[in-house]
């Protein structure tokens, strides 16, 4: 692991992990919210993202609501590019996109606006565990006519089953929940 990613590192270990209908989910404030992000950990994620993504071949970041929103806007201002926050409600403007989206834990329609037929976008997200974000993400810059340049979460869950999408992602982090714990392979 590099230097920059060791905020984040260690701030995973002290994640609890609870108990979804089955599925095992760590609670950290880069995927949460809770407890309140470092600004630390906050840097390293933006820096991380950085170092792995050639930004001066992106206009557009593109975050879904709520848990990509904050590493957006630290690499926005990181990096001077403008971002557009997939959301989860309609707005009814006449180019939006609407797309399902499914997941580990919950189902929900995501609503992409603010994105132009050609614009160059860097997907940015917090974990990567279904697919299913990233699926329907993918699906609504497609209808856009958006290219989709790259695909960065912060962490990937290695515990589950990866899952077949027409993209490659980069993570910064692996981890995988283990007898209650975060571990960071």
């Amino acid at each position: 692991m590099d230097d920059t990613l060791r905020p984040l590192a260690r701030s995973l270990r002290e994640a609890p992990v609870v108990d979804r209908d089955g599925y095992e989910y760590f609670v950290h404030g880069v995927t949460d919210g809770v407890p309140p992000i470092e600004p630390d950990v906050l840097r390293a994620v933006a820096d991380g993202i950085r170092e792995r993504v050639d930004m001066d071949a992106i206009d557009t970041i593109v975050a879904p609501e709520a848990m990509g929103i904050h590493h957006a806007t630290a690499l926005s201002l990181a990096t001077d590019t403008p971002f557009v926050v997939v959301r989860k409600r309609s707005y009814g403007f006449e180019d939006e996109v609407a797309v399902h989206q499914e997941t580990s834990y919950g189902e929900s329609e995501l609503h992409l606006n603010g994105v132009e037929a050609g614009d160059r976008v860097l997907l940015v997200d917090d974990v990567f565990s279904s697919g299913g974000t990233i699926r329907a993400v993918y699906a609504a810059l497609e209808e856009a006519d958006a290219e989709l340049v790259d695909v960065v979460v912060v962490l990937r869950r290695t515990d589950t089953d990866p899952p077949e999408l027409p993209v490659t992602v980069t993570s910064l982090l692996e981890v995988r929940i283990e007898e209650g714990a975060v571990v960071v392979e």
